[in-house]
Order: C-alpha cells, then sequence, then structure tokens
C-alpha cells in the first residue's frame, strides 16, 4: 500500500534529517493544522509572504525546518556560483572531500541552473547527491544526500505531492 501523503512527507523529513525528528514534526504539523501552523510561523512564513494557508504549506515548513537545521541552503536563481558553494558547504550533509573540483568564482558566470546541474554531475561523482526541493519560487532549496538515496526523495517528494528534483544526474 503507497504512503499517505502525510507519512510521505515524514519519510522525506527522516530520509533528509536522520536524527532530527523536529524536522518531520514541523512538516506534519503544517499538514494536520495549517491555519494553527500558519498563526504560530507567522513571523518566518510572513519573510515568504505567507499570511494564510496555501496548498503547499507543508512543504515550506519542510525546507524552512530543514534550513534551520543547517541541512538546506536556499539559493536565488541568479546566485554567484562562489556563494553557492559558500553556502553548501556549510551544510551537516556536506561531504567533506566533495568539492575539489570547484576551482573558485567563474569570469564568465555561468547561469544558477546550469552551475547547479554542474555542481550535481561533480557531487554525484563523489557519492553526494544535489537536489532541488520546488516551492514554486525563484529559488533553489538545495539538499545534498548520498547518491543512492536520490530516487528514494524522488519517489517519496511525488508521494507526498511535491517536487524534489536531483540536480547533474543522469537518468
Amino acid at each position: 500500500m503507497p504512503p499517505t501523503s502525510r507519512d510521505a512527507l515524514i519519510a522525506v523529513a527522516d530520509l533528509l534529517a536522520p536524527g532530527a525528528p523536529e524536522v518531520g514534526a514541523r512538516a506534519a504539523a503544517a499538514h494536520d493544522d495549517p491555519a494553527g501552523y500558519v498563526q504560530e510561523n507567522a513571523e518566518q512564513l510572513d519573510e515568504r509572504g505567507i499570511d494564510e494557508p496555501i496548498p503547499n504549506l507543508a512543504w515550506i515548513a519542510l525546507v524552512d525546518a530543514l534550513a534551520d537545521h543547517e541541512l538546506l541552503a536556499e539559493v536565488d536563481w541568479k546566485e554567484a556560483d562562489d556563494e553557492i558553494v559558500a553556502r553548501l558547504r556549510e551544510l551537516g550533509s556536506s561531504p567533506a572531500d566533495g568539492w575539489s573540483w570547484y576551482a573558485g568564482p567563474d569570469e564568465d558566470g555561468l547561469p544558477t541552473y546550469d552551475f547547479l546541474q554542474l555542481a550535481g554531475e561533480n557531487l554525484a561523482a563523489e557519492g553526494t547527491a544535489l537536489a532541488v526541493l520546488d516551492i514554486d519560487s525563484d529559488c533553489y532549496p538545495l539538499v545534498l544526500l548520498p547518491v543512492g538515496q536520490a530516487a528514494e526523495l524522488v519517489d517519496l517528494a511525488s508521494a507526498a505531492g511535491f517536487t524534489a528534483a536531483p540536480l547533474g544526474l543522469s537518468d
């Protein structure tokens, strides 16, 4: 039997934040009581322009909880490559030695999406998947996880009703 959207959402949280059950609890709270979640988290949600329950509130709650636990880096759609790498290196899920491919800022400035694809390819070669948790915004909420778990992330996100997409991985 396939998991419920709530169960799949919590499974995504467990996959991306092992040992941090509060991440899943936050996403579940937004799923179970959207109005209460908005009221309790009004200040943080106001930064996103959210002042009432919206369809992807539980996914945004997951993104915010992962960021609060330094397991997600949110970058702008036109972020400089050195800033992207700096933010990803700060994540608790960042590989200790997966950044040797990065030589420094690209003077020609690859578009952000192209750079993220390149980063994903290079990180995957070292065993780490770079994935985006789509929140229908002009930013990229980015997570790092073992390559072998990328397909599971995609499947669980889909079962929860949301989109997660590995970057730079071949199908």
